[in-house]
C-alpha cells in the first residue's frame, strides 16, 4: 500500500483473514510492506473484524457440535466457559485418608454466594 493511498479490498481480505489467524500485526505490517502504525491507521477495522469473524465461526462450530451430541468435550467446554459450570475436587472427609477423590459439577456464576451443587 503506498502513501495516501486507501487500502484495496484484496488488502482489506488478507488483514481480516491474518488478523483472524492470529498472526501478529507486526508480521502482517511486513507481510503488506508498511509501517504496523500505518496497518492500524488504514485497516484497524479489518484487524478488528478479522479476528471477530473468526472467533465467531469457531463459536458456531462449537456450538453446533456441543448442540449436536458430535462432541461430548465440546458441550463440557462450552458450559464451562459459558455457562459457568466448574469442576472442583473434592477433600478427603476428615479421619479418611486415601478416600477416591469425588469432583462436585457447580452450576452457575463463579459469583454467586450459594449455587447450586449436583453430584452431593
Amino acid at each position: 500500500m503506498a502513501a495516501n493511498r486507501e487500502p484495496t479490498e484484496e488488502q482489506r481480505r488478507l488483514v481480516r483473514a491474518l488478523a483472524g489467524f492470529g498472526v501478529p500485526q507486526d508480521d502482517i505490517a511486513k507481510h503488506l510492506d508498511i509501517d504496523p502504525k500505518t496497518l492500524r491507521k488504514h485497516l484497524r477495522s479489518d484487524l478488528d473484524r478479522g479476528a471477530l469473524e473468526a472467533n465467531a465461526k469457531v463459536a458456531q462450530s462449537l456450538f453446533q457440535m456441543a448442540t449436536q451430541g458430535q462432541n461430548v468435550a465440546a458441550a463440557i467446554f462450552w458450559m464451562k466457559v459459558r455457562g459457568g459450570w466448574s469442576e472442583k475436587l473434592r477433600p478427603d472427609p476428615p479421619g479418611v485418608e486415601g478416600a477416591p477423590k469425588t469432583f462436585t459439577i457447580v452450576i452457575g456464576s463463579p459469583r454467586d454466594e450459594d449455587p447450586e451443587l449436583i453430584g452431593e
